[in-house]
C-alpha cells in the first residue's frame, strides 16, 4: 500500500506568525494533529504538531504570545505519494517523529501519520471489544 492511500488530504497550512493558541484552535476544529507552516519570506515549509504545542504550554510558555515559527520543525523529511507505507514508517522510526508532509510537484498534498499507517495495517474489527473502566 502507498502513502497516497493512507494519507489525510486535509492539510492545514498556517503562517509563522500564528500564535500557538490559533494553531491549536485550527487543528482542534479539524481534528488533526499537525499543521504545515509556510513561511513566505523563506519559501520554506515546516511542521508544527500537537506535541510541539503541548510541550510549549507544559513548560509555561504563553500560547497567546508564542508563535508557530518558534516551535516549527524546519528540518523536515517529506514523503512522496508513491512511497510505500513501509518507507514512510521507516522514515518516521529513523527520525523519531509521527507525521510526514506528503509533497508532489505542486506542494503539500497530504499528511501521513503513524495512526494512518496503523489503520491501514490493522484489519478492521468485526466485533469491537468493549473497554471496562
Amino acid at each position: 500500500m502507498l502513502v497516497r492511500d493512507a494519507m489525510s488530504t486535509m492539510v492545514l497550512t498556517i503562517g509563522p506568525t500564528h500564535t500557538l493558541r490559533q494553531a491549536a484552535r485550527l487543528m482542534s476544529a479539524r481534528r488533526i494533529g499537525a499543521a504545515v507552516v509556510h513561511d513566505p519570506d523563506t519559501c520554506g515549509l515546516g511542521i508544527i504538531t500537537e506535541r510541539d504545542i503541548l510541550n510549549a504550554v507544559g513548560s509555561g510558555q504563553d500560547p497567546d504570545t508564542e508563535t508557530a515559527s518558534t516551535h516549527t520543525t524546519t528540518d523536515v523529511v517529506f514523503a512522496a505519494p508513491t512511497w510505500t507505507l513501509e518507507e514512510a514508517a521507516e522514515a518516521m522510526t529513523h527520525g523519531g517523529f509521527r507525521h510526514l508532509i506528503v509533497l508532489d510537484d505542486d506542494g503539500p498534498v497530504g499528511i501521513v501519520s503513524v495512526r494512518d499507517i496503523i489503520r491501514c495495517w490493522t484489519p478492521a474489527r468485526r466485533n469491537p471489544v468493549e473497554l471496562v473502566g
